[in-house]
């Protein structure tokens, strides 16, 4: 028996066939080096699990969701020199994702929500241009990351590889990471403008330049027990819009 019908790759056609699915999960994840000790595909481990488990959450309230299979690269262009590390360009996102959207309009399902886990993807304008060709679609991204604010969870969350990842990380796969000890101190270079200290100009980091150990932030306290409370909350968050969208019709949408 088929206890995760809402996961599709575990899921029969003879199951598919009979299910409405109202919404399609997209996890997007990325294959990169996480300082010393986790691995490559940290990411893709972290929204994997997310996804499923939020999905689990919808379902067992009624809403009919179907997770896809992850897309395991993402956008690393200044990662690339990291023996490992997989590029693929955002030109080649959009021409997946449009392909996906074309999939999921022929089949009925007409609401996608990109679950991003990795902070180098970016999809919004990728969804305004195939909106233009599916007008009828309703596509929405969420950054699982930027759901809660991490700093009430952990001392010092991280921008990759830190205390928050490592310690969801503890929940998730603890076999495959290195002990603590291993790991580096994720130190962050910072550029020296001040335009770009304060946020309001922007440009790719040379990631090489930034950290010596592929991490910005400590991972010296994370903990199992952090990981849970904050796997459980941001689940629990992201379960209820899954339930929205699954329950509300498209042309309801807006009050």
């Amino acid at each position: 028996m088929n206890k995760r019908p809402f996961i599709l790759a575990e899921t029969p056609w003879k199951v598919v066939e009979k299910t409405e699915y109202r919404v399609a999960i997209l996890p997007w994840g990325a294959t990169e080096p996480h300082n010393f000790h986790l691995p490559f595909g940290t990411d893709n481990y972290e929204v994997e699990a997310i996804a499923a488990t939020a999905a689990s959450m919808t379902w067992e309230a009624g809403g009919k969701v179907l997770v896809l299979p992850a897309i395991p690269f993402g956008v690393n262009s200044s990662q690339m020199e990291y023996p490992g590390c997989i590029n693929i360009h955002a030109s080649t996102q959009a021409r997946i994702l449009e392909d996906v959207v074309e999939s999921l309009d022929q089949q009925g399902i007409d609401k996608l929500v990109i679950l991003n886990g990795h902070g180098g993807n970016h999809f919004k304008q990728m969804i305004r241009e195939v909106l233009v060709t599916y007008p009828d679609m309703f596509i929405s991204s969420v950054d699982w990351f930027r759901i809660l604010d991490n700093s009430a969870y952990f001392e010092e969350p991280g921008d990759h590889a830190g205390e928050m990842e490592t310690s969801l990380m503890q929940v998730l796969a603890p076999h495959l990471l290195l002990p603590l000890k291993e790991a580096g101190k994720g130190k962050e270079k910072k550029l020296i403008f001040q335009a770009h200290q304060e946020g309001w100009a922007w440009t790719p980091r040379d990631w090489p330049e930034v950290t010596k150990d592929t991490g910005i932030g400590n991972p010296a306290k994370a903990t199992k027990e952090k990981g849970q409370k904050f796997m459980e909350d941001v689940c629990t968050a992201l379960a209820g819009y899954f339930y929205e969208l699954s329950v509300v019709e498209q042309e309801e949408h807006y009050e």
